[in-house]
């Protein structure tokens, strides 16, 4: 099955790139892997499988990669090393040194399938995917910091300006430093067309005027849920439109959601996502989307 395409957030979800986590993450080295004091490998593996099956349940294809013991702990985090379009996938330059090799697994992964590769970024270009954000099916928001640089910018801009895709950049916060993660979605996981979750006293200004300006209506994430969460309470994954998928332990959030028209489902993660830095929409690289 060749079938990709994927130019939107959160069209239901119909085939989706995930790595099921196996010894790699299991023996990981916490200090190494800047993974927090929550972090248990096996806890871990077993609450993936969670999340997994509430993938599988709403009806998504899994393209599986295997973790063979390459070493490669944040591999299960599919979201960052390609970009899926509609005319083939991008793959990306990880901006964490300890990822880079995870950009093979996908090109792999999509050569078996033939999924036709668009372009990819090279050095000293990084970009990751998590930076990463489809307003709409023209318009590619991406975040400019600690992960994804001004070359990796240029370069997936030249390779979408030929189909008429405009990307917009945005200067991200620091924040809590160079080791930590903030990426572009770590302060804005969409939810539907015209409704997102947003954290904002960490956008860019620039950027959230824009999404008011667009007419999207934001749902304020309780920022003490973001806080303690390390942000993660906000990384919530829409299978489809008003349909969504995260981290347990946080009501406020999860009300806010459903006040505003979502079914929430929600698995244990503080093994996995809140100790790896990492959430359900992290979790996955979208692979199709399209409305039914």
């Amino acid at each position: 099955m060749t079938a990709y395409g994927s130019q939107e957030m959160s069209a239901p979800l119909k085939r989706v790139l995930m790595r099921r986590p196996g010894e790699s993450l299991r023996a990981a080295d916490p200090a190494r892997w800047h993974y927090g004091p929550t972090f248990d490998g096996p806890r871990a593996v077993q609450q993936y499988k969670a999340f997994a099956e509430l993938v599988e349940k709403s009806g998504a294809e899994i393209i599986w990669l295997e973790d063979g013991g390459d070493g490669l702990a944040d591999a299960m985090f599919t979201h960052d090393p390609s970009l899926m379009s509609d005319h083939g996938a991008i793959l990306l330059r990880m901006g964490k040194p300890l990822r880079v090799g995870e950009t093979a697994l996908h090109e792999k992964a999509y050569a078996e399938r033939q999924i036709p590769i668009l372009g990819r970024i090279e050095a000293p270009g990084t970009v990751e995917g998590g930076d990463c954000i489809w307003l709409d099916a023209k318009t590619l928001g991406i975040g400019r910091g600690v992960r994804t640089n001004q070359e990796g910018i240029d370069q997936i801009s030249a390779i979408l300006a030929p189909h008429g895709v405009t990307v917009l950049a945005y200067d991200l916060p620091l924040w809590q430093g160079e080791e930590a993660c903030l990426h572009l979605m770590s302060v804005m996981s969409p939810l539907a067309e015209n409704l997102a979750l947003v954290f904002a006293p960490l956008l860019p200004a620039a950027f959230y005027q824009l999404l008011r300006k667009r007419g999207i209506e934001l749902i304020e994430a309780p920022a003490d849920e973001f806080h303690a969460s390390n942000g993660l309470s906000l990384n919530v994954l829409p299978t489809k439109p008003y349909e969504v998928i995260m981290v347990e332990g946080f009501p406020a959030t999860k009300a806010a959601m459903e006040a505003a028209g979502c079914t929430v489902q929600t698995f244990e993660a503080d093994a996995l996502c809140i100790a790896c830095e990492g959430g359900p929409t992290c979790l996955t690289r979208p692979v199709l989307r399209r409305a039914a």
